[in-house]
């Protein structure tokens, strides 16, 4: 069964949001990896890029497909999970966990409002 933290937030491209603050924390779903299966590659951003809502950040490869990760918010590439680098299985491990892809400081923080609560989410996925 696809997990579905309550506490984050969800975009329609199955991206995860963690805000807090002005920083968000973001990474692919539970669902993404599932339907990826074996991640072996992940594209990260420059830690500087300037990002808005729906922007390409990077790409997650797997054995099956090439799929693009879109911003849920606008702001600064302040922070990327190296670790992926040289082990993008972690997002099939511990996608809401140590498979986060980038931190952002957020420059709209009224966007968060328009992105998916779980059960929103639940219900996209078809769960």
């Amino acid at each position: 069964m696809t997990k579905i933290p309550e506490e984050l937030r969800y975009t329609k491209d199955h991206e995860w949001t963690r805000i807090e603050g002005r920083r968000a924390t973001i990474g692919i779903t539970d669902h993404a990896q599932d339907q990826l299966t074996d991640v072996v590659y992940v594209e990260l951003p420059a830690v500087g890029k300037v990002v808005k809502a729906g922007d390409v950040l990077g790409t997650v490869e797997s054995v099956k497909a090439v799929s693009e990760i879109f911003s849920p918010l606008s702001g600064n590439v302040v922070e990327v999970n190296h670790t992926l680098e040289d082990a993008p299985e972690i997002v099939n491990a511990d996608p809401y966990g140590k498979g986060w892809i980038v931190v952002l400081e957020i420059s709209d923080p009224s966007e968060g409002k328009g992105l998916m609560d779980a059960a929103a989410y639940r219900k996209h996925i078809g769960g």
